[in-house]
């Protein structure tokens, strides 16, 4: 509630209705923050508040100071400090006084605002220079505040009903206690975990000390009467507390049971009376004997004075009750420790008369299976388990079942008992009687943390447990079930489920357990380590629609352990594909743009579609049908423009996604759009990113994918020379290779520009791509991609419109290199490396050091034995490039025997530059003891067109020379006759032209 506060400090009135104003703010925002009567303060807070406008009033001093106004200021700041102070306890003081104190509170604020409407009736409101409406609405203002009553919450009158009902009652029962005290703390917010609960509860006793020391001793007395009920409680006291001090009691009771005295006897059963009532006359009855004896007479009277007596005039004798029960309490103490040595006979028949009598204790009192806790029965009655008489299992398994009913003192135990667990899991391959007696001891021990592990880790349990779920009991299977649940707590025993191939179990909870199981179940699937079979056989069982249906759910906890399921079950490309025909990725896109306080359920969504998009990802042996990951350009669009706008954990992650699809069947259309949604600008920006090296390498792997196969205008206008300076920076620094390869790769696929070379070569850090060819640099002859991306780059170094660059790549000795990756690279190495030497042979003509020869006769003079056989001068491969200098030729002509067409057109072209124009001679020669011209021969036959136009071009040179027609022209002839047949008309025409040459065809034949 906000208010529009001014403070005017003249005079001492108006500093008191502006402190007034203040102290009201506060309590209003306090109010917000109470656990305790919280409906009631804000209840007061509205009343205060509608009192602001008049104190604004008297602060600016609108209205004049009388004696009924001073009086209102007075009581009110009086009350106003009564609700600030009591707000203040209700906020710092223990929360179960709180709760049990919460009538008080309500009465407290009931007074407050009693007090503060009389002091309104104080104001002069007729003299009073106010509005009608003001007026009116203090009228009514006073008429609601004299008429309010507060009570304390449903929620709180409720507890202290049941507190209230056990102390009249005298309720020792432990169970009540435990469940009075858990509601007690999820009233006021505090945990209902056992260590929570303990130091909550010995606060409030400490609370309560201090009243006594503050001698509100009335208020003490009737909190020890509370104290005393909740001690029964678990978590009140530790076990050895209660059993120093159950075991001081036991010894001071003696040995010997104690005779009734005559008082407890009931004159009509002659038994000990269990509920005693008083007639007028005072003779004292069993309540249902003197009922019964009332109702079966015609005039019902006394038994014993005979006077006339109705069951209304019957009185409970609370004394006697008391007492029989002290009796009762005390025999029973004794014989439960007599009974405990008894358990050792030999006599099975005298050991099953004890077991009958200790169940008959545990069934008739809660107090009773405390003590023969505390008498430590349970090691005595675990032993007596794995003996051979049946019946004394039964009734030891019987005793145990009823003594850790909402006891998680005797579980713990039982735990604590060598082999106890093991002994009880035995009997769940018994009988049927004694496994729904185990399966029932079972279900209550795992309702217990500490010993769930200890159930889980006996081996053959689960086994067990799982086989019983098909139990024709229908009591026994939901027991097993049960039991089940409760171990999921445990994640240990959940995979140690799931490892054991238990999806049938798993499925069935998914879809039918309650929110916590399915929670459990969809945990476990995104935590475990699956293989491929059993993600396929999960999806085939129909796992996806169950984890996809929990996806929408309100809960956040549950919505992430549904997606980090389907996280793990995705990475397989069959799975992550059914689950994008399933429509999955729509909803997984709202949840990554609209939950923005989500970060781990949007990461683990982005990681999800990350496996999504890798799905689509088309495999050579694949026979599936393609799978769309984005349906629209928009939706490529939205997504991309949501990366630029979010942290780096998740940008990251869309443009995995985006690199995925950029290498699936709609890698065009995505491309293209990313392109036009200035993605290229973007992520060449993030490639200068130094301080957050993950996003930078996933920018550099979508960038790489993008400008590969783009038109170089587009890609042009993006680049910067910060560009080419980051991109050869991370060759340097990286330890990622695949971010290394990735830059490579962009450097590589640089439009062929002028301004760009220059960048390049101004750049100091060029040196960088060198090294990836070196022996060296081991990682990348160990990495294909690497080492294709390397000698990519340095392709794009060797343009024949940059001699500068080429001079560089040749000064650092990469051509010998590039000649020896023509023998070892991959195809596409081969290829890259064939490209760049045919791009620096097209230099070697004019780089060639022309030798002088004699000036007589100089056409017939032979050429200096230094002068190359090509070229006709100097070449070395540093200065002129020279293929024939660089041993390059043989591996070029063995590179055209290669089964790829882009291998042996990139050699081809490397080739051609040795007989182009007035080389052609002494290039043919070069050719021929290479054996090049039979290779180019067989390549006729090739079903690259784009190849075979270029043999054409490169046989057509070579038989121009007669030499070579008479030599290798019979070869040529069937290939090429062969390809006048096809439809190609350019291949057609060419081929006949090389015939003709051949005279095998006449100049003017039809096939020109």
């Amino acid at each position: 509630m906000v208010m529009d506060v001014v403070i005017n400090s003249a005079g001492p009135l108006m500093d008191t209705a502006s402190q007034i104003i203040e102290a009201i703010i506060e309590i209003v925002v306090a109010s917000e923050n109470v656990l305790v009567g919280k409906r009631s303060f804000i209840k007061l807070s509205s009343y205060l508040h509608g009192l602001v406008p008049l104190l604004k009033e008297l602060n600016r001093g609108h209205i004049a100071s009388s004696e009924g106004i001073e009086d209102f200021i007075e009581i009110l700041n009086h009350q106003v400090r009564e609700g600030k102070k009591l707000i203040r306890e209700c906020t710092e003081r223990n929360k179960f006084y709180l709760l049990v104190d919460s009538r008080s509170i309500a009465k407290r604020i009931e007074a407050i605002t009693k007090e503060i409407a009389r002091a309104i009736n104080c104001i002069p409101f007729a003299s009073l220079n106010m509005s009608l409406k003001m007026r009116d609405d203090f009228e009514q203002l006073i008429s609601s505040m004299q008429n309010a009553e507060f009570r304390a919450a449903m929620a709180e009158e409720d507890i202290l009903e049941k507190i209230e009902s056990g102390i009249q009652e005298r309720n020792v029962d432990r169970s009540y206690a435990n469940d009075l005290l858990v509601s007690i703390a999820k009233a006021v917010g505090v945990s209902t975990d056992r260590s929570a609960l303990k130091k909550e509860f010995d606060d409030f006793k400490s609370e309560i000390d201090n009243l006594r020391s503050r001698k509100d001793k009335a208020e003490a007395i009737q909190m020890d009467q509370i104290i005393a009920l909740l001690e029964r409680a678990d978590v009140a006291s530790s076990l050895d507390d209660k059993e120093k001090k159950y075991l001081n009691k036991r010894k001071s009771l003696g040995v010997q049971p104690l005779e009734p005295l005559n008082s407890f006897i009931c004159p009509i059963t002659t038994e000990v009376m269990i509920d005693p009532v008083e007639t007028p006359s005072g003779h004292t009855f069993e309540r249902s004997a003197i009922e019964r004896w009332l109702s079966e007479s015609d005039e019902p009277s006394c038994p014993i004075t005979s006077n006339p007596l109705e069951t209304s005039m019957l009185r409970p004798n609370k004394t006697l009750r008391q007492s029989i029960e002290e009796w009762r309490d005390r025999n029973n103490m004794i014989m439960v420790a007599s009974l405990k040595a008894r358990l050792s006979s030999e006599n099975e028949q005298e050991l099953i008369h004890c077991l009958g009598q200790v169940k008959d204790l545990c069934e008739q009192r809660e107090i009773h299976k405390e003590w023969l806790i505390l008498e430590n029965y349970v090691p005595t009655l675990v032993k007596l388990l794995s003996v051979k008489n049946r019946e004394i299992r039964n009734q030891a398994l019987c005793i145990l079942c009823l003594l850790v009913k909402d006891n998680d003192d005797a579980k713990e135990r039982i735990a604590t008992v060598e082999s106890s667990i093991e002994h009880i899991v035995q009997f769940l391959g018994r009988r049927i009687g004694e496994r729904k007696s185990a399966v029932t001891l079972l279900l209550e021990l795992s309702k217990c943390e500490a010993v769930r592990d200890s159930i889980g880790k006996v081996q053959g349990c689960i086994l067990l447990l799982v086989t019983m779920l098909s139990n024709t009991d229908l009591q026994a299977s939901r027991d097993a079930r049960n039991v089940l649940d409760n171990l999921s707590y445990s994640d240990d025993n959940v995979i140690l489920m799931a490892k054991n191939n238990y999806f049938t179990y798993l499925l069935e909870r998914l879809s039918s357990g309650s929110d916590h199981v399915k929670m459990r179940m969809a945990k476990t699937l995104g935590e475990m380590e699956l293989t491929d079979h059993k993600k396929a056989s999960l999806v085939e069982c129909g796992v996806l629609d169950l984890l996809l249906g929990l996806v929408p759910h309100d809960d956040v906890e549950m919505k992430i352990v549904a997606v980090q399921a389907l996280l793990n079950i995705s990475s397989l490309q069959k799975n992550g594909q059914e689950i994008i025909k399933k429509g999955a990725v729509r909803p997984f896109l709202d949840i990554l743009y609209r939950q923005t306080s989500l970060q781990r359920l949007r990461e683990l969504v982005a990681a999800t579609i990350v496996n999504l998009a890798q799905s689509t990802i088309t495999k050579e042996d694949s026979d599936s049908e393609p799978v769309l990951m984005l349906e629209t350009g928009d939706d490529i669009s939205e997504l991309f423009s949501f990366s630029t706008m979010t942290v780096p954990a998740l940008q990251q992650e869309i443009f995995r996604a985006f690199h995925a699809m950029c290498r699936s069947p709609s890698a065009d259309s995505v491309k293209s759009k990313l392109r036009e949604c200035s993605a290229v600008q973007t992520l060449f920006r993030l490639c200068e990113v130094d301080d957050a090296i993950s996003l930078r390498a996933n920018a550099v792997k979508l960038l790489d994918c993008l400008i590969e196969d783009a038109e170089g205008d587009a890609i042009l206008e993006h680049v910067t020379q910060n560009s080419i300076e980051s991109l050869l920076k991370i060759l340097n620094t990286s330890n990622n290779q695949e971010e290394t390869a990735s830059a490579l790769g962009t450097i590589a696929s640089l439009p062929d520009s002028i301004q760009i070379s220059e960048w390049l070569l101004e750049s100091r850090s060029l040196q960088a791509i060198f090294g990836f060819l070196s022996d060296d640099r081991n990682s990348a002859h160990q990495n294909p991609q690497l080492l294709e991306n390397a000698v990519g780059a340095i392709c794009r170094l060797t343009t024949p419109k940059s001699l500068e660059l080429q001079k560089k790549v040749a000064v650092a000795g990469a051509i010998p290199l590039l000649v020896r990756l023509l023998e070892v690279g991959t195809s596409l190495t081969v290829k890259r490396a064939a490209t760049s030497l045919g791009h620096l042979s097209q230099s070697s003509r004019r780089l060639t050091r022309q030798i002088s020869r004699r000036q007589s006769l100089w056409c017939f003079s032979a050429l200096p034995e230094a002068a190359c056989p090509v070229h006709h001068g100097l070449c070395t491969v540093e200065s002129s490039f020279c293929l024939v200098e660089a041993c390059a030729v043989e591996p070029l002509s063995r590179a055209l025997r290669s089964e790829d067409a882009g291998v042996c057109e990139a050699a081809l072209d490397a080739l051609l530059t040795l007989i182009d124009n007035e080389l052609l001679q002494s290039g043919c020669k070069v050719l021929d003891e290479a054996n090049a011209i039979p290779a180019m021969i067989r390549l006729i036959s090739s079903p690259c067109s784009s190849l075979q136009e270029k043999v054409m071009t490169c046989l057509e040179r070579i038989f121009r020379l007669v030499e070579y027609k008479q030599k290798y022209g019979g070869t040529a002839h069937m290939p090429l006759v062969d390809l006048t047949q096809r439809v190609n008309s350019r291949l057609k025409s060419s081929a006949a032209k090389i015939l003709a040459q051949l005279n095998v065809l006449h100049d003017q034949s039809s096939y020109f």
